[in-house]
């Protein structure tokens, strides 16, 4: 089979770039995780204390000029972490400070048409795995296959919280609870790009499945296309 784009979108702690790394990794597949990039971005305008919903589009363009963001291969790892101005901050955005902005920032139409622009390049020559909360309705439309991934808010809520306590942070079940219904909402209910089902995209509920029987569903997808 031809090289192809997969679009992974879907509601947040649902384990999208966990399968999409999974099937990047399977198919010799370049990964990009969009939702990274947004959290690059909050990381930077948190540091320096930037007003951003205060801004005016050029000057949100001028500071978006100031970062670069990469994903590097860590070959003692076996996956690529996320960059930003040559630093490696990707235990810093997956933190609880990061999370409670990430929606704030990913709402604003200038931080999102640079991000898409970014995205549509990495696509060009195909072989491309991305998620993120628009992939497949935004940023590749005509994507070959679309996947939509939801579970149980409780469940999702369990698995964030577990990923975040086994990586120091404090933080409680409840908090955890209140940060996956606020990044629900605002993701559903922004005016740039809204979080929807693609009407082509194949609806994935991991509620009740594995990391190797959800690779294996896609996989199977993949050989009806």
């Amino acid at each position: 089979m031809d090289p192809i784009i997969i679009a992974i979108d879907g509601y947040s702690s649902c384990g999208k770039s966990t399968l999409a790394k999974a099937l990047a990794k399977e198919l010799g597949y370049v990964y990009m995780d969009t939702g990274a990039m947004y959290r690059a971005v909050s990381l930077y305008i948190i540091r320096h204390n930037i007003p951003i919903n205060d801004l005016k589009p050029k000057e949100i363009k001028e500071i978006l000029n100031q970062i670069d963001i990469q994903f590097v291969w860590m070959d003692d790892k076996g996956i690529s972490e996320t960059f930003l101005n040559g630093e490696n901050v990707e235990k810093e955005i997956r933190g609880k400070e990061v999370s409670e902005k990430v929606s704030e920032v990913a709402q604003i139409k200038t931080i999102r048409e640079r991000m898409v622009e970014l995205q549509r390049k990495a696509g060009l020559h195909k072989g491309l795995v991305m998620d993120g909360r628009d992939i497949g309705t935004t940023v590749f439309p005509n994507a070959e296959l679309k996947i939509f991934m939801t579970a149980d808010p409780e469940i999702r809520a369990q698995r964030r919280y577990k990923e975040l306590i086994s990586k120091g942070e404090e933080i409680s079940l409840d908090e955890v609870k209140d940060n996956i219904r606020s990044r629900d909402y605002n993701d559903t209910h922004r005016k740039e790009n809204p979080l929807v089902k693609a009407d082509d995209a194949i609806v994935l509920d991991n509620s009740d499945m594995n990391h190797e029987e959800q690779l294996n569903y896609v996989l199977e997808a993949l050989e009806g296309i």
